[in-house]
């Protein structure tokens, strides 16, 4: 039996080698060339399928407009992303930028010990020397650390400026969503048809899968901690809390990772009591609480579906994806990696349970 290189002249090889040599060289020019859209793709990919249920529903009611429908989730997505989303935003990134500019220079703004405390029956005393204390020896050891600490500041300032870029990106991923949106059915034939290509015994379930992962983690994990960073950064603007938006940001990653909010809304009721009147603190305290347990109540009846992510796989994926891609890496990491996760876990399932069958019909 003749070999392959038996079988083709020279000239063939040579034609051969120049055709996968410029069909690589497209690839790899293609590759480049959509790479700086790729988050805005992802993402935009994401909030379509995301909203695509509430698109289905708005559309019905309409009459069956899709255009419409679609149109009307764009400018509502855009309203919050402008509105209280940039406000917050730039209220983060403007703290980010004091903190920033305290480590480069050594001058940390601590606050110390407030003198009402002394004031509070039995621990007032108390508390007041031990806070007194730990501001003193604190300031001075940050002192001696803020030399080390200037690369850090470095990096801070880098990620802030790149806040505006990424506002971009989020605001043209919405307006390329809704586009998406009225298309949705070609789209996921298309995808459906290349499953079939590829894994053609699973293509449905393993489309199904990916469908459900994306909803839960983008409704469930981050639409839930959008909504609670949202409410929180509102709540410390009404305080009057110094960095309100940058402690807002910390909800939102404490959220994604289902850590809680609970560690910065603690810290930020003592601060309230300590610095507004009482009927003013209760009610914000009230607020902040409600804002707390938010996260409970929303969270389980949208990832009680059968989402088994484990949270360290989305923390990977806040961690990876805010390094690849920037702010919107912070979302679309932990759902990228979530889905891939999933469908591991699937194809790892399939795998070991199509031996255990082949057994039983031998039997």
């Amino acid at each position: 039996m003749k070999t392959l290189r038996q079988l083709l002249s020279t000239d063939d090889v040579v034609q051969i080698v120049i055709r996968l040599g410029l069909l690589a060289l497209l690839i790899v020019w293609t590759f480049l060339i959509i790479k700086p859209f790729v988050p805005i793709l992802t993402w935009s990919a994401v909030l379509a399928v995301a909203f695509y249920p509430a698109f289905g529903w708005l559309a019905k009611r309409l009459g069956g407009r899709p255009r419409t429908a679609a149109a009307i989730l764009t400018l509502v997505t855009l309203g919050i992303v402008i509105g209280p989303a940039a406000w917050l935003g730039l209220s983060a990134v403007e703290g980010i930028r004091d903190i920033a500019r305290q480590i480069g220079t050594g001058d940390f703004a601590l606050q110390p010990a407030p003198e009402q405390i002394k004031g509070w029956p039995l621990i007032g005393p108390w508390l007041y020397d031990l806070w007194t204390e730990a501001y003193t020896n604190i300031r001075a050891a940050l002192r001696e650390v803020a030399p080390y600490l200037k690369p850090l500041a470095g990096m801070m300032l880098s990620f802030a400026g790149g806040a505006g870029v990424g506002t971009l990106e989020f605001l043209l991923s919405v307006f390329v969503a809704g586009f998406l949106l009225p298309y949705g059915p070609q789209l996921v034939g298309a995808i459906r048809r290349f499953l079939l290509r590829v894994v053609p015994e699973q293509s449905e379930r393993l489309l199904e899968l990916a469908g459900a992962t994306i909803r839960a983690v983008s409704q469930g994990v981050i639409g839930v901690a959008i909504v609670q960073a949202l409410l929180a950064g509102i709540g410390f603007k009404l305080a009057a809390v110094p960095t309100a938006g940058l402690l807002a940001v910390i909800v939102l990653l404490l959220s994604i990772v289902q850590i809680g909010a609970t560690i910065v809304l603690v810290p930020v009721v003592i601060w309230i009591w300590m610095d507004k009147d009482v009927t003013t603190a209760l009610l914000l305290t009230v607020y902040l609480v409600v804002v707390g347990l938010l996260d409970n109540i929303l969270r389980p009846l949208v990832i009680g579906r059968g989402l088994t992510t484990p949270t360290l796989v989305i923390l990977v994926g806040v961690i990876g994806g805010t390094l690849a891609h920037g702010i919107i890496g912070l979302f679309i990491g932990p759902i990228i990696l979530s889905v891939a996760w999933e469908l591991a876990a699937a194809w790892i399932r399939i795998d070991r349970a199509t031996p255990a069958s082949h057994v039983v019909a031998d039997r």
